[in-house]
């Protein structure tokens, strides 16, 4: 444990920084977990900027530690690392403000301050993207060690922007608040939930609908791609020593990663809740599993042409 956060402090010090501040607003809206009985949009008021926090303590840690691979450009990732680090804490501490304050963070236009702050979350995450694009293309180039580890990172990194960018969808207003907001006035413009209001029945932790589609689930899945490929790679080395082999895996997994976003967002959109899957979705689901099968037996079985060590 020791050695990974050394190369995450040695990699970028303010997403480091962020994550240990990360770590430690995860006590304390855990704790508010368990002594506030307060409640908002139906969860519990301090369960968002929980989960918030322990996100960003994985957003960070990730980041700096791969950021500590990069061969050019460290000056420039150091204060691209660092203006992620601020939005980050910046828009972790809206959240938190806003449910002290018993307020809902997000899709927020009740008063003056709740839309201002609103917005100014959405101007955070738009420079939260860039940041992370820019990252992106830095570890692109530059790659990894090992070229399955470059490849995880990669298509991981791909697939990140791609869950950070789903977030897009939920701040469209409903129809039912277009109509309010043309008669009187709507407080809150956009919604996670489809099919169903915001605030109904969740799942445990999560709090995702477990009676109309969700919108987090799909922005969860992707946001978490990257640490998601880079253990998978992380484990196949210590189970392949092909490292072709374990390239072409790599490949697979995040083809198959990449079908799941998809496959969720889609339920979702639909108006389904994960739990409650219908017969199309699960068909689409046991063709993704029939294709990833397929795609793993040929690259297991495709013969080597060559050993490739390091990242071309």
């Amino acid at each position: 444990m020791i050695t990974p956060l050394r190369t995450a402090w040695a990699g970028n010090r303010p997403l480091t920084m962020l994550a240990g501040l990360m770590a430690a607003l995860t006590v304390v809206t855990l704790a508010g977990l368990m002594l506030d009985d307060r409640t908002l949009g139906g969860q519990p008021v301090w369960l968002k900027p929980f989960k918030f926090a322990v996100s960003f303590v994985v957003y960070g840690l990730t980041l700096a530690w791969l950021m500590a691979h990069l061969r050019r450009g460290r000056r420039f990732a150091r204060w691209t690392g660092g203006i992620i680090a601020v939005a980050a804490a910046l828009e972790v501490a809206i959240i938190t403000g806003q449910a002290a304050r018993g307020r809902a963070s997000h899709f927020n236009e009740a008063t003056p301050l709740d839309e201002t702050l609103f917005s100014l979350m959405g101007y955070i995450i738009i420079v939260l993207w860039l940041g992370t694009a820019i990252i992106a293309g830095m570890l692109w180039r530059d790659g990894m060690p090992d070229r399955a580890m470059t490849w995880a990172v990669r298509l991981g990194m791909v697939l990140l922007l791609a869950g950070l960018a789903q977030g897009s969808f939920m701040v469209v207003p409903t129809e039912a608040q277009l109509e309010l907001d043309e008669r009187e006035g709507s407080p809150m413009m956009g919604a996670h939930a489809v099919g169903v209001p915001d605030g109904g029945p969740g799942m445990p932790i999560t709090g995702w609908s477990t009676t109309g589609g969700d919108l987090r689930v799909g922005h969860f899945v992707g946001i978490h791609a990257l640490q998601a490929t880079i253990l998978f790679a992380m484990l196949l080395s210590w189970l392949v020593r092909d490292t072709v082999r374990r390239t072409r895996l790599v490949s697979v997994f995040a083809f198959a990663y990449a079908g799941l976003l998809v496959l969720v967002t889609w339920q979702a959109l639909r108006g389904q809740p994960l739990v409650a899957p219908d017969g199309l979705t699960l068909a689409a689901l046991a063709g993704l599993v029939g294709a990833t099968a397929a795609g793993g037996l040929i690259a297991w079985g495709a013969p080597a042409k060559r050993q490739l060590v390091t990242a071309a």
